[in-house]
């Protein structure tokens, strides 16, 4: 276990349990959502697929029809 997950663990084990288990199921649903798209992201399929879309992304941007993402207006 690394350093930092040890601290992390190390401060978790003086909260409530109520505490201890919403931290714990948020680390578990991280760790399955990495699973999830490390799954995806290794199916031969997904290079042609990503790839497809980039050139969609830039198309739409070089005919103007793409913006800047600004997290205030999220």
């Amino acid at each position: 276990m690394t350093k930092l997950l040890e601290d992390a663990v190390s401060k978790a084990r003086v909260l409530s349990e109520d505490e201890q288990d919403a931290i714990g199921a948020i680390v578990l649903q991280e760790i399955e959502s990495e699973t999830r798209w490390k799954a995806l992201f290794d199916q031969p399929k997904s290079v042609e697929v990503l790839s497809k879309l980039a050139d969609h992304a830039i198309e739409q941007a070089r005919a103007g029809r793409a913006r800047k993402l600004d997290l205030n207006d999220l």
